[in-house]
């Protein structure tokens, strides 16, 4: 029986990075020509053997952990946005009256997937004023301009809530 999922999870494994792939394929080569979609296809399809272990690890074995759920998803980006708006002009304000406090800061994440700690990683570095500089299983250090604080608990609640709360319904 353990064979049996094992075959299952590397064929579900495979397939969404074909998908993945395709989709790639699709989006930078701009063109729906019958040709270039199947060259798309066939590549796909061939680099995905070799890749799909690497692509979703074995581990990361729960659905959740891989495919999002698509509502919280939609909701993540006017999140996102907003955040980034938020840290864009805080970030102006600072342009003209210098008031930063740069500083490096550590916390941990309650994220469980890998996927999801990543997307959070980029997020933060995606905020004017923050730059993720490791991710380490759930551990970030984070260059962060407003650091208020070097307390890991109150600087991870500061910088990354909203997001991780989002990101906990996309990836449980």
């Amino acid at each position: 029986m353990e064979t049996k999922k094992s075959l299952l999870w590397n064929l579900i494994r495979y397939f969404i990075t074909v998908i993945f792939l395709f989709i790639c394929w699709m989006l930078f080569s701009a063109t729906l020509d019958f040709p270039y979609v199947m060259i798309g296809l066939v590549g796909s399809l061939v680099i995905s053997l070799f890749v799909f272990n690497v692509f979703i690890e074995p581990h990361e074995a729960g659905r959740r952990s891989v495919i999002p759920r698509l509502l919280p998803l939609l909701w993540y980006f006017p999140l996102l946005i907003r955040s980034l708006y938020i840290a864009s002009f805080k970030m102006l304000g600072a342009v003209f009256t210098g008031s930063i406090q740069p500083g490096i800061v550590h916390f941990k994440s309650r994220l469980r997937s890998d996927l999801a700690r990543v997307v959070l990683a980029h997020s933060i570095t995606f905020s004017p004023g923050t730059i993720t500089m490791d991710l380490d299983e759930d551990h970030y250090v984070v260059h962060w301009m407003f650091a208020s604080t070097r307390h890991s608990k109150q600087a991870g609640s500061e910088i990354k809530d909203a997001l991780e709360n989002q990101l906990r319904k996309i990836w449980t």
